[in-house]
Order: structure tokens, then C-alpha cells, then sequence
């Protein structure tokens, strides 16, 4: 069987368990993804002899020691993976809710109610907990989930999808709800990519490259999100010690990750004062600053910024700095080089704070609080399954309810039309 029909036949043998799926109790869904926590939990030992086949792969390709710590997967790690399941068993179901009602003046009621999407086909990188994650979302939102995670992580993801199977076997539960793609193959991904006829949705987490490669090739809906270039803008009315205890919060706790800070706006009535107290603070964490010559007039141990640097994820311990008029030049840096993902203003002025919310265009805007709370698990959304910096169909940090659609119900008495 050639790539292209194996892919196929997942794709198809997904449409098929999708329709169990869709009409599953949330008892039921629940009690599914509580054995899987506690099956994850009982096979550690298996779980990690698989990991360290990775591992040792990865070691022997000279992987960065960032990536290798990605892979891993720890007792930690695993149980962490578990407890994830156990808490998306106990957010609500959205599937079956409906969200409205009306009667119409020929007497009949119109509705709508949130069903599953169907087929959701996740492509990722590096982390195997994606695999468990992504899982239990899917599978409480009703839909049937394709896996194809990188070449980096193929014994530890296809032992996780052992065990997530496992449990869907015993309850009598079509074992394709849960596939993993086994193959390292590239092709692999573009075949996924054409089944347009049984995949509803693909959703790519990783590098900008990856998310690239699977929205330009893809027939089916991607949710995309390509960068995450955070910017935090401190106005003249903030609060220094704040904004100083967010700034530094926003950069330094995690700077690999997407909803860490990349570019620092300034207003310039307070640059004289603030930039060099942020800068002496940043420094002494270790970050390396890129600044606009009014910021390097103020702090001139920071390194001239070029035209590449607005608009950089580094993800890294580097940080762009510049000195705006006020307001609508930071709205408009904003405008002009973010990513959609997630904008800061920190401020004690009421009616900035208020603009800064109502006119930034991006899927998170935050008042007063680090970029770092960007995130479905802090939203209370529950393991996210993504973030979308594109408004079709989500916009933001993904959970279940973004996993559903809505179709129309239509309830009569015989009515017919004129």
C-alpha cells in the first residue's frame, strides 16, 4: 500500500469512528478519558523505555539541548499528561448545548446547537504530551483526532496513542477515534493534507516553517499561527514597580516560548526615568536589548536596533525597545509589525486602557498583566489545543468550544411556506 492510500484509509477509518463519536454521552467521554489518565500512569516504565529510544536518537543527531528537553518524558511529565486528561474530563461538554432559540411569525422555533467538527488532524513537533492533550480535547469535544508528530518523537508518540487506544478498546470504543500517523515520511503529511473529503480541520503547532509548509499545501481549513511577536507598551500614567515586575516577567520566565514579550514600547514622557531602570533591571536577568536611538540615549549600553528587529520573534533572552510619542504610535507600531497573538498595555489611565482594548487587532489584549497569561490553561479553557492569529473560525487560545460547530434545528407544527 503506497503512502498516499495508507493515509486514505486513516482518514476514512477517523470519518467512520467521528460518527460513535458525535453521539457519545459526557459520562461516557468522561469515564474515557479517566481511564486513559490512570492507564498513562500505570505504564510509565513502558512509556519512558520508548522515550529514551528518542532520546538516544536525538543525541546521536546532535539535537540542541532546548530540544532534547522538549522530548522528554519524565515520571513528571507523564503524570503531568494525566492530570491534563482528568481536568478536561471535568470541564463542560459543549457538544449538545444550545445556544439560542426564536420563534419566527410563521410559528415555527429556530435553534442552534454546538456539534463536533468531526476530524481534527493535529501536526506537530517535539513535545510528546501533544499527543495526550490533544487527545482528550478532541475526544471530549466529539471528534476524532489524526496525529502525525515529528520524526524526533516517534516511539514516545506512538506509545502514548498505544495506550490512549487501549482504553477506547476496552469500552467498546472504535480504536481509530485515536490514530497516530507511524510513518516519519514527509508525504505522509501532504497525503493528510489532500483528504479534504474526511479531515474538517488541521491544526499545526510548531516552528513558523512547519506552520508554512501545512497552509501552503493543505486543501482543508488550517488554523494558523505563524509567530508570536508580543509587545508591551508601559504609558505615561504606569505604575513603575508594575510595570517593571511585568516587563520582566513577560521576557525572562519563559523566552522560548510564543506569549513571551518580543518588543517593549515606552512612552516618551516617562523615557528618561523608566528606560534606564527597566534596562539596568532587564540586563541584570540576562536579556540583551535592541533599542531605537532615544532609548540608547537614555541607556547607551544597549545595542542599536535594526529595521529586522521590529517584528522578530527571538525567543530568546533579546528584546527590542523604542520610545513612542504616545498612544496612536504605539497602536500603530503594533498595527504594523505583531503577529495577532498578544498586546500589553500597562496603564492607570482609565480611558487608554479602554482604546488600547477596543482598537489593537490582535486575538489576546491585556490590561495591566504579563503577555504570559496567554494561554488556554489560564484562561480556564482547559489544555489548549492551539492558538489561531486568524478570526476563521477561532481567534485566540483554542479549547473545546472551539472544536465545535453549530448547525440550525428547526422545530414545526406542520407549518408550511406561503
Amino acid at each position: 500500500m503506497t503512502i498516499a492510500e495508507q493515509m486514505l484509509e486513516v482518514a476514512r477509518a477517523a470519518r467512520r469512528a467521528s460518527r460513535t463519536l458525535a453521539n457519545l454521552s459526557t459520562a461516557v467521554k468522561n469515564e474515557m478519558l479517566l481511564r486513559m489518565a490512570d492507564a498513562l500512569e500505570k505504564a510509565v516504565a513502558a512509556l519512558m523505555e520508548a522515550n529514551e529510544k528518542d532520546l538516544a536518537a536525538a543525541r546521536e543527531r546532535g539535537l540542541s539541548p532546548a530540544m532534547i528537553d522538549r522530548l522528554i518524558l519524565d515520571e513528571k511529565r507523564i503524570a503531568a499528561m494525566a492530570e491534563g486528561l482528568r481536568e478536561v474530563a471535568a470541564l463542560p461538554d459543549p457538544v449538545g448545548e444550545v445556544t439560542g432559540m426564536w420563534r419566527r411569525p410563521s410559528g415555527i422555533q429556530v435553534g442552534r446547537v454546538r456539534i463536533p467538527l468531526g476530524v481534527i488532524g493535529i501536526v506537530y513537533e517535539s513535545r510528546p504530551n501533544v499527543t495526550a492533550d490533544a487527545a482528550g480535547l478532541c475526544l471530549k469535544s466529539g471528534n476524532a483526532v489524526v496525529l502525525r508528530g515529528g520524526s524526533e518523537a516517534i516511539h514516545s508518540n506512538t506509545a502514548i496513542g498505544a495506550v490512549l487506544k487501549g482504553e477506547l478498546k476496552r469500552l467498546g470504543l472504535p480504536e481509530a477515534a485515536v490514530q497516530i500517523v507511524a510513518t516519519t515520511d514527509r508525504q505522509a503529511v501532504l497525503e493528510l493534507l489532500k483528504c479534504e473529503e474526511h479531515i474538517d480541520l488541521i491544526i499545526p503547532r510548531g516552528g513558523e516553517s512547519l506552520i508554512r509548509f501545512v497552509a501552503e499545501h493543505s486543501r482543508i481549513p488550517v488554523i494558523k499561527h505563524y509567530k508570536g511577536v508580543c509587545h508591551t507598551f508601559i504609558d505615561a500614567s504606569a505604575d513603575f514597580d508594575m510595570a517593571e515586575k511585568i516587563c520582566i516577567n513577560a521576557k525572562v520566565q519563559r523566552p522560548g516560548v510564543c506569549n513571551a514579550m518580543e518588543t517593549l514600547l515606552i512612552h516618551k514622557d516617562i523615557a528618561e526615568t523608566f528606560v534606564p531602570r527597566i534596562a539596568h533591571a532587564l540586563r541584570a536577568q540576562g536579556v540583551e536589548l535592541r533599542g531605537c536611538p532615544i532609548t540608547r540615549a537614555f541607556a547607551p549600553e544597549v545595542k542599536a536596533a535594526v529595521a529586522e528587529d521590529w517584528g522578530a520573534e527571538f525567543l530568546d533572552l533579546i528584546l527590542a525597545v523604542r520610545v513612542v510619542d504616545d498612544l496612536d504610535e504605539a497602536i500603530a507600531h503594533i498595527e504594523r509589525y505583531g503577529s495577532l497573538h498578544t498586546e500589553v498595555i500597562v496603564t492607570r489611565d482609565y480611558a487608554n486602557s479602554q482604546r488600547f482594548l477596543r482598537e489593537v487587532n490582535s486575538s489576546v489584549v491585556m490590561v495591566n498583566a504579563s503577555s504570559r497569561f496567554s494561554d488556554g490553561n489560564q484562561f480556564g479553557l482547559g489544555a489548549e489545543i492551539g492558538i489561531s492569529t486568524t478570526k476563521l473560525h477561532s481567534f485566540g487560545p483554542m479549547g473545546l468550544e472551539d472544536l465545535t460547530t453549530r448547525k440550525f434545528i428547526v422545530l414545526g407544527d406542520g407549518q408550511i411556506r406561503a
